[in-house]
């Protein structure tokens, strides 16, 4: 492998890996309801009966 081919690949990974986090935040923001709606696999946790990811607010 050249050292242009690495560095292509390692900025590739970058790129889909920041898609992926922008992604993920988007889907977040979105309300529960929605998430739930639309299956987001992380939106709940069936442990404990809370959201993943925020504090509870009093």
């Amino acid at each position: 492998m050249s050292i242009l081919s690495t560095i292509g690949r390692l900025a590739s990974e970058f790129s889909a890996a920041r898609s992926r986090y922008h992604t993920e935040r988007s889907i977040r923001s979105l309300p529960f309801e929605l998430q739930k709606d639309i299956g987001w696999p992380e939106a709940f946790d069936s442990k404990t009966g809370h959201r993943r990811g925020h504090s509870e607010a009093a």
